[in-house]
Formats: C-alpha cells, structure tokens, sequence
C-alpha cells in the first residue's frame, strides 16, 4: 500500500500535466513567472505546479470597428466604418510585451482611422477608399508589428454622410449627367448637319442620285398608314417650271 500512494501520485502529476494543443493554437510556457518555450501543435507535458501555459490562436481574427464621427479636412462630418483582419505571428511578444494584445489592435484602429480620415477630403474618402483602406493597414501594422500582431487587410465598408450633403451631391450629380446629355445631343446634330451638307453636295451634282431619294421617300411614306397623296415629277420638270417662272417675271418687268 505505502508503494502504491507514490506510484498514483506520480501517474496523476505525469496526466495532469498532459496538454493537446489544435493544429493553429501554440501554448506558451511560463516557469515560475518566467517565459520558458513556446509548444504545439499536437500532444505535450509541461510541469504540474510549476509551469504554466497560455494558449495563443494563430488563425486570422477578423476585428469590426464600432463606427468613428470625424471631420474631413474640408470640414464635412462623416462617420466611418472599418474591419480589421489580423493574426498573431509572434506568440511571445503578443503576450509578453502587451497586456491584452486584441484590445490594442482595436484601439489602434480606432485612432488611425479619425487621424486618416481628417487628412483627406470628402471626395477623396468616397472615390479612393481602396487606396485609404491600404494606407490605414500600413499605419496599424507598423504599430502593431513590435507585439508580434500582423495586420492582414484594412477595409472601410461603410461612410455616412449629413442629409443636406447627400441632397446636394445627388443635384451635383444632375446637373452633371444633364450637362452630358446636352453635349452628347449637340455633337450628334452637329454631326448630322455634316452629313446633310455632304449628302446635299452629292445630290446637287447627280440629278439621278436625287431621283433615288425621292422614289425611296415614296416608298417610306407609302408604307405607313395615311391617306397622303404625293405626286412625283421630275427634276428636269421642275427645273423648266422654274425657268419659265424667272422669264415670265422679266418679261413683265420690262413691260412695266
């Protein structure tokens, strides 16, 4: 029995000291207070009593940042929203030399994004939020790379604007798709007008080239339903009817 007592002693220190780490975890093995090694993946022991372990995930957190009301630098009040992706990649160092690493990346988020947002302007904001999205990831990562945390991706997913500033944005963009509607028209019959005067040119030195337009208007305007009568006669005719008309007005000037 006195021999039993030890063996069942020993047998529980060596399973209480078991540990299974998952594949993306590493536990991080305190001695007396003091940092010894980092383990895992997988099956280890550490000392019953004695050491203490920590486990750390490595995997990518994904953090969301609670909205933030800042002002651009051209004064417009805007309140943004950004998630941030990051992982540890230094075990020690996230537990070592920060208290609760997590809320540090929060908080530096946090503060690089009002400080990112008052540089730049409204416009910059809603037209380039990839590139400030990459700027902001820069800023953070550098603050966080000394606590072992790297920051994977920044992305700014939501901006709010005053109502009066969507108002006047959207009769911005009026008047701007107005103003290309009227330059589109005016190039358009000014176009046309060009091709008029050259089709004009054409038809005024081939007489038969006329002809062909006016048979093809016949055609048109026979195949809708109207009751419009349309006499055709010859250009040559209406060149002699006019030639007659211009004697006729001399000959009764002279009379006069």
């Amino acid at each position: 029995m006195s021999v039993l007592i030890p063996i069942v002693f020993i047998a529980f220190l060596l399973i209480s000291g078991l540990r299974v780490l998952q594949q993306y975890q590493r536990g991080l093995v305190f001695r007396l207070g003091k940092y010894e090694t980092t383990k895992g993946p997988g099956l280890t022991w550490i000392i019953p009593v004695i050491d203490r372990m920590l486990m750390i995930d490595m995997r990518v957190v994904t953090q969301d940042i609670e909205p933030q009301e800042t002002m651009t630098n051209d004064n417009v009040p805007v309140k943004v929203r950004a998630v941030v992706w990051y992982k540890v990649i230094n075990p020690e160092r996230a537990i070592v030399e920060v208290a609760n690493f997590e809320d540090a990346v929060r908080q530096t988020a946090l503060t690089s994004l009002r400080s990112v947002m008052g540089q730049h302007s409204l416009d910059e904001l809603l037209k380039e939020q990839e590139k400030l999205s990459s700027m902001l990831g820069d800023i953070i990562d550098k603050v966080t790379e000394p606590w072992g945390v790297m920051v994977d991706r920044v992305q700014i997913k939501d901006v709010e604007i005053p109502q009066s500033m969507q108002r006047a944005m959207a009769q911005e963009a009026e008047a701007h798709r107005e103003k290309r509607a009227r330059i589109i028209k005016a190039e358009a019959e000014h176009d046309a007008a060009l091709k008029l005067t050259e089709a004009a040119a054409k038809m005024a030195h081939m007489p038969m080239a006329m002809e062909l337009r006016r048979m093809q208007m016949l055609t048109e305007v026979g195949a809708e339903q109207n009751t419009m009568t349309i006499v055709m006669m010859p250009s040559e005719f209406v060149s002699a009817a006019s030639a007659l008309v211009r004697l006729a007005d001399k000959a009764s000037a002279s009379s006069d």
